[in-house]
């Protein structure tokens, strides 16, 4: 879709890869729940010959986030832990990753236990200091992989200068924008090659299904990940990709209510006396606050907060009635999680302690309900 004749970013949400079927005028684009496709004669197509290697919802869904996220094209995968695979994928033994010390802890756990057994390389920064990705770039390094905000410290990264670092070295930068998505922080704006999300979160919205997109600067990027789809095979089926075509339509307006709540909520623990320290771009208290105002729209809904123990944090969650203990973030209810036992657990004590990370801390994806019952419903739980 030409993004002149739909510049706002509601309208492509709503209407890129959107179009009314050509075949019945549905307004509503189809699951095209099928594997594979008549082809007309020997050689011939009507450009689908196997849903592994294409779909008519994969392509609609493609065209919508990269719209979104101002790239040239996407390509979308079972997961989101697919998409960071895709990338290694288009690596070979040797290759190196400069990657932030901060990060989900299911991608250190591919890097490590998994990726390096291929001879891949990894290095982790601290790279809320740019200067720290400078220093542990190598010839050898193909990729710098940040995350900002991160998971679950919200410390920034400013994309801008790294990106600028990255490329005089002849690196390119891929950002996890998951945590922001595409109406909050727009990375490629700022410099970055490639532009991930777990489409599993706030893409989706609503918690019903799994997903993940790498977002794409160059025609030479798309046709190498598309060949990764082709080849691994850990492609996003047709239903999930509708899903997600479903949730982007509302992506404005609820990430605009995710962000009105989050702000209230973060207020609210900032100034309770059981809560010893927030974790939230948007306050000024946050180190990186100026960083936040140049580089995101928005501050969004995701919250870290210090209960000072483990023993808190447990009462706390067993005592939550509105909010749900889960897993993921993201979803239009409002998620409350134990990063060290759940979304860390695998990078170990050592790994929490060398990143910041108590046992204390809990992570809050502040949902779209009304932030008054929220309130209400952690104030009971502190106390």
């Amino acid at each position: 879709m030409n993004k002149k004749t739909l510049p706002g970013f509601s309208t492509r949400a709503i209407h890129a890869g959107n179009e009314a079927d050509p075949s019945t005028g549905a307004v509503a684009p189809p699951i095209f729940a099928t594997s594979t496709y008549a082809q007309e004669e020997l050689g011939k197509t009507k450009g689908y010959d196997y849903s592994r290697a294409g779909n008519p919802t994969r392509t609609r869904l493609e065209e919508n986030l990269a719209s979104l996220e101002g790239g040239i094209a996407s390509r979308v995968f079972a997961s989101g832990m697919a998409a960071v695979g895709a990338v290694c994928h288009l690596m070979k033994a040797g290759d190196h990753i400069v990657a932030s010390n901060n990060l989900y802890g299911g991608v250190p756990r591919l890097f490590d236990q998994i990726m390096a057994n291929f001879g891949l390389e990894f290095t982790y920064v601290d790279s809320t200091d740019p200067h720290n990705v400078e220093r542990a770039i190598r010839r050898n390094t193909r990729y710098v992989y940040i995350e900002t905000p991160t998971n679950p410290l919200m410390g920034l990264t400013d994309i801008a200068a790294v990106s600028e670092i990255a490329h005089k070295r002849g690196c390119e930068v891929v950002v996890d924008n998951t945590f922001m998505s595409p109406y909050f922080q727009q990375p490629i704006q700022f410099g970055a090659d490639m532009v991930m999300h777990s489409t599993t979160k706030f893409l989706n919205g609503h918690s019903d299904g799994l997903g993940g997109v790498l977002v794409c600067t160059t025609k030479d990027q798309a046709e190498k990940l598309a060949f990764v789809q082709k080849a691994a095979g850990a492609i996003m089926s047709p239903f999930e990709c509708w899903l997600v075509l479903r949730g982007t339509k509302t992506l404005a307006v609820r990430m605009k209510q995710h962000d009105e709540n989050g702000r209230v909520m973060a207020d609210f623990l900032s100034g309770h006396p059981k809560v010893e320290q927030v974790f939230y771009p948007g306050l000024k208290s946050h180190p990186q606050y100026e960083l936040a105002c140049r580089q995101m729209w928005g501050f969004g809904s995701m919250i870290t907060f210090e209960t000072g123990s483990l023993g808190n944090a447990k009462r706390l969650l067993k005592r939550v009635r509105l909010c749900t203990m889960g897993e993921s973030l993201g979803g239009v209810e409002t998620l409350i999680s134990h990063p060290a036992t759940m979304t860390h657990a695998a990078i170990g004590q050592k790994g929490r302690k060398a990143i910041g990370l108590t046992d204390g801390m809990v992570r809050l994806s502040v949902g779209i309900e009304d932030v008054e019952d929220l309130i209400a419903d952690l104030e009971q739980a502190l106390g």
